[in-house]
């Protein structure tokens, strides 16, 4: 427990280094198109994080609720399927936890994910999928793996840095934009010096228009990647058995279909990603999640700890 604990602890400090790190773009986007635009650059570092600001207040208090509904998630209760019912609370009781609204969505693509702000405000949604092709031991195996996404946090990460680099993307194509129609030729005079500056926050603003989405992309799929170990390892701890989860994880390899509702700013959120292509491929730089053979060969590395 104290080394599931260290991990933990480490994935906090690094999601508060990631928002510093996120911050201090939307600061460089602002103080670039401010200076370029109206020769302020401290108006441009307000605007931007003033409205990067906003947009998040609204995900935090809503972020999950559109998740579940852009994916075609229905809420359900105990009789509409009482064993994945009993077994979400049972794995809930085993991490402490409130139990989570439980969703379905109606597709035959195998995959599951959970969402929220913290476990108070938890959901676990499934697909039929899923649901329907596997036993009770894999189940358990797939929940355990999610609600470890909940006590570890790992949801409110995902929808914050889901947030912060949907707005970098938005910020870095208003930039663009604004350099190819010319809206940053409308700065302050100053002479010489003055256009010189411009120049070089010009350059830097277009610069950082190509750099930052694919910055903060890499960083979203590098942690995504390791806190799907970590989810991984604590389901396992959690079920006192990683061959249940190993089950699940093979015949989830196995399976032909794409999930229909499956959008590209949410492949990070599920159990496997969505889109088979990249579910099929191996691990790298731009990967959601780690090889589904890497995370099998891990779990069975943890057998003979539960046995």
């Amino acid at each position: 427990m104290a080394s599931f604990n260290k991990l933990i602890d480490h994935n906090k400090r690094l999601s508060i280094a990631l928002f510093i790190v996120m911050g201090a773009l939307f600061a460089l986007f602002g103080a670039s198109a401010g200076e370029l635009w109206g020769g302020d650059w401290l108006s441009g570092v307000v605007t931007a994080l003033g409205a990067a600001g906003v947009y998040f207040l609204i995900m935090w208090r809503f972020g999950a609720s559109m998740i579940l509904a852009s994916s075609g998630a229905r809420e359900i209760g105990r009789a509409d399927a009482p064993q994945l019912w009993n077994v979400v609370e049972e794995m809930a009781i085993a991490g402490g936890l409130p139990m989570p609204k439980v969703y379905i969505i109606e597709d035959n693509a195998m995959n599951a994910f959970a969402t929220g702000r913290n476990p108070q405000t938890a959901s676990v949604a499934i697909t039929r999928g899923l649901l329907e092709k596997l036993n009770r031991e894999e189940l358990q195996g797939v929940m355990a793996h999610e609600m470890s996404h909940v006590r570890n946090y790992d949801i409110r990460f995902a929808m914050l840095m889901a947030v912060m680099v949907g707005s970098i993307v938005l910020l870095a194509d208003l930039v663009r934009r604004g350099i190819i129609y010319g809206a940053f030729s409308k700065g302050k005079g100053g002479g010489r010096g003055g256009a010189q500056a411009r120049a070089v926050l010009g350059l830097l603003a277009a610069i950082l228009a190509i750099i930052a989405p694919l910055l903060a992309t890499i960083i979203q799929l590098a942690v995504s990647r390791q806190r799907e170990y970590l989810a991984d390892a604590s389901a396992a701890e959690f079920t006192r058995n990683p061959a249940g989860l190993i089950s699940a994880l093979k015949k989830l390899s196995s399976d032909q279909a794409e999930l229909r509702g499956a959008g590209k700013g949410m492949q990070h959120l599920y159990i496997v990603n969505p889109f088979l292509r990249k579910k099929k491929g191996k691990d790298s730089l731009f990967s959601t999640h780690p090889s589904l053979q890497s995370r099998i060969e891990r779990l069975e590395s943890l057998i003979g700890v539960y046995s």
